[in-house]
C-alpha cells in the first residue's frame, strides 16, 4: 500500500439523480430523486455541490437540468471530477449499493417476503419463537417502521411480544422498547433471527429499538443494529485494511459489510452528528486511511417517508457543511460523493427507486473534469484501489 493521504467516502444514502436505463423493470419508471426534490423545493441551496459538479452530472444522467438557487455562492473551491454511475447489482437495496461501489457488485437474487399478512413463513416464526422463548410476535407484514411502532407499540408494552416487519428491501426488522423489552433481549433476538434466516438468503435482520409510552410518543432510538450477511468476496476495505491501512465507518457502514474490513467503526445517527463525528475522524486520520460515512438520513426520515421538504432541507444542511471538511483536507487526501440507489420522495409507494448516482470527487490535487457515465459503482473501488496502489478490480475502470 502507498499511504500518501487519506479518502473519505460521504455516501449520501438514497440520492438519486435519474432513473437507470432498466428502470422499468423494477417498476421505476419517471423517478428521478434529485430533480423532483430541486422542482417541488423553491430556490433549494446546493452551491457546493453545484460548484463540485452535481448539476452537471445529473443533467448528463437525466437530459434535464436541476433548478436550484442561482444566487447562492458557494464557501471554498477545489478542483473536481464528476460523473454518474449505473448500478450492475441485481437489487436497489442497500447492501448491494454499498458492496459494489467497494468492489463487489451483488450478482445473485436476494430473498423477499411477501408484503401483506402474514409475510413471514410459519415454521420460521416457531422456530425463531421456540430457541428465544418468546410465545409470538407482532406485526408479520411490510410496513413503515415508523408506523408500526405507533401501530402497535402499545400492545408490544403489554404484551412482551417484539414487532417484526418486513419492506421491499431483503429484511426481517424486529421493533422492541429499549425499557420494557430491552436492549440486549432484543439484539440477542435478532441473532437468533439471523440463523434461522440463512436458507431465506436475506440481506439483512435489523434491530429497531424504540422508546416512549404510549401512541404518537413512541420514538426510534440510535441503538438500530443491523445483521448483515457478509460480502461474497473481498472488497477494497478488506484489501485497505489487509495491506495496513486504516478503515473507520461512520454510522451504519460498519453493520452494512458486517464489519469485514473495519479497523474502527464509529456509531453515530442524525446528519447533524454524522457530520460532527465524519470531521472529528478526518481530523485525527492518519495518512494510509478512508473515511467511510453513511447518511442515512436521507433515505431512512426523507426517502421512505416522501418527505421533500424534508430531503430538500437536509440537501442544505449537508451542502453547507463540506465547508468545513474543505478546510481539513490535507495535501493529498480526496473525498468521493455518492449515494447507493434513489429513493425519490415524489415517487409513488415508500421503496427505493432504481437511479443512477452520482459520482463526485474533489481534492487539492484532483484533476477536474466531466467522467461521464461509469458502467459500474465499483469504479470508486478500483479509483482507491489505484490510488493506494492496492489490487485491482478487474471488471471496475479507476478514474483517478
Amino acid at each position: 500500500m502507498q499511504a500518501k493521504g487519506r479518502v473519505i467516502i460521504l455516501m449520501m444514502d438514497s440520492f438519486g439523480i435519474g432513473g437507470a436505463e432498466d428502470a422499468a423493470s423494477f417498476g421505476d419508471e419517471g423517478a428521478n430523486t434529485f430533480l423532483h426534490i430541486a422542482e417541488n423545493y423553491k430556490n433549494l441551496k446546493v452551491p457546493n455541490l453545484k460548484k463540485l459538479g452535481l448539476l452537471e452530472a445529473a443533467k448528463a444522467s437525466c437530459g434535464k437540468a436541476a433548478p436550484t438557487d442561482e444566487a447562492a455562492a458557494p464557501d471554498f473551491d477545489l478542483p473536481s471530477k464528476y460523473g454518474y454511475m449505473e448500478e450492475v447489482s441485481k437489487g436497489k437495496d442497500t447492501s448491494s449499493g454499498h458492496w459494489e461501489m467497494a468492489g463487489v457488485p451483488v450478482t445473485f437474487n436476494w430473498g423477499y417476503f411477501k408484503p401483506e399478512y402474514p409475510s413471514f413463513p410459519a415454521d420460521l416464526i416457531e422456530d425463531i419463537c421456540k430457541e428465544a422463548g418468546i410465545k409470538g410476535i407482532l406485526g408479520n407484514k411490510a410496513a413503515s417502521g415508523t408506523v408500526i411502532i405507533n401501530e402497535l407499540g402499545e400492545e408490544h408494552i403489554k404484551t412482551g411480544l417484539p414487532i417484526c416487519y418486513t419492506s421491499a428491501d431483503s429484511v426481517f426488522q424486529i421493533a422492541a422498547h429499549e425499557k420494557y423489552f430491552g436492549l440486549d433481549n432484543l439484539y440477542r433476538l435478532c441473532e437468533t433471527a439471523f440463523k434461522h434466516l440463512k436458507p431465506y438468503n436475506i440481506a439483512r435482520v435489523i434491530a429497531r429499538p424504540f422508546e416512549g409510552e404510549k401512541a404518537g410518543e413512541f420514538k426510534r432510538t440510535k441503538n438500530r443494529h443491523d445483521y448483515s450477511v457478509k460480502p461474497p468476496a473481498k472488497t477494497v476495505l478488506d484489501y485497505m485494511k489487509d495491506e495496513g491501512g486504516q478503515v473507520i465507518s461512520v454510522g451504519k457502514i460498519s453493520d452494512i459489510f458486517a464489519a469485514q474490513g473495519i479497523t474502527r467503526a464509529v456509531k453515530a445517527s442524525g446528519l447533524k452528528e454524522l457530520w460532527d463525528v465524519t470531521l472529528d475522524e478526518v481530523k485525527s486520520a492518519p495518512k494510509g486511511s478512508i473515511v467511510f460515512t453513511n447518511f442515512v438520513d436521507f433515505d431512512m426520515t426523507w426517502g421512505h417517508r416522501r418527505d421533500i421538504k424534508g430531503y430538500a432541507e437536509g440537501l442544505e444542511y449537508f451542502d453547507s457543511r463540506l465547508k468545513e471538511l474543505a478546510a481539513l483536507l490535507q495535501e493529498d487526501d480526496i473525498v468521493f460523493i455518492t449515494a447507493d440507489h434513489g429513493c425519490d420522495p415524489s415517487y409513488k409507494g415508500s421503496d427505493h427507486t432504481r437511479e443512477h448516482v452520482p459520482v463526485i470527487m474533489f481534492g487539492k490535487n484532483v484533476k477536474p473534469g466531466f467522467i461521464g457515465a461509469r458502467e459500474s459503482f465499483s469504479d470508486i473501488a478500483a479509483t482507491i484501489a489505484d490510488y493506494f496502489k492496492l489490487k485491482p478490480f478487474d471488471k471496475a475502470k479507476s478514474f483517478l
